[in-house]
């Protein structure tokens, strides 16, 4: 999906929705110059695999929180984790650096990308901020309707406190 299929798709599901338009932004360093309606709610977002290039996870935080991957790795069980490559974003996600978003999971057919979410997402006001698959914009949601429509496609959630 592309951005504009993100919003039909929001929209035909009559999922509520703002989007906040602003120039490309690549990291939260970036995003910090532009005006968020609901900064609390903005998510940093982490595409990373295992050693053996056998497994991969979605990590979304809140964009102020800095992830350990050792720690995450201990918490969780998994083997040695790093970032993984623009190539093998683009194959599980179809996405490009500077555009993940739990959203990216509708394109992962064969559900291969484990997705952990902060539960302080869940918290009040319960908003999340993700880019809508490209990295031109921002769209808020609620968390529980973000996991819904992730978790109907057939993706893996965990949510715990990272």
């Amino acid at each position: 999906m592309n951005k504009q299929e993100v919003y039909e798709y929001l929209k035909n599901r009559g999922i509520w929705h703002e989007i906040t338009e602003h120039k490309a932004v690549y990291n939260m360093e970036e995003l910090s110059g532009v005006e968020l309606p609901y900064p609390a709610a903005d998510a940093k977002n982490l595409f990373v695999r295992d050693d053996k290039k056998r497994s991969y996870y979605l990590i979304t935080v809140p964009g102020s929180k800095r992830v350990d991957l050792k720690e995450f790795r201990r918490k969780n069980g998994t083997r040695p984790l790093s970032f993984a490559s623009k190539e093998e974003l683009m194959e599980h996600l179809k996405l490009l650096p500077g555009a993940v978003t739990p959203l990216g999971l509708l394109n992962d057919e064969a559900h291969s990308v484990q997705f952990f979410l902060d539960k302080a997402f869940l918290e009040d006001p319960g908003l999340i901020g993700v880019h809508p698959n490209d990295n031109t914009a921002t769209v808020w949601m609620k968390t529980e309707d973000l996991l819904k429509i992730i978790e109907e496609h057939g993706s893996r959630v965990c949510l715990l406190e990272i």
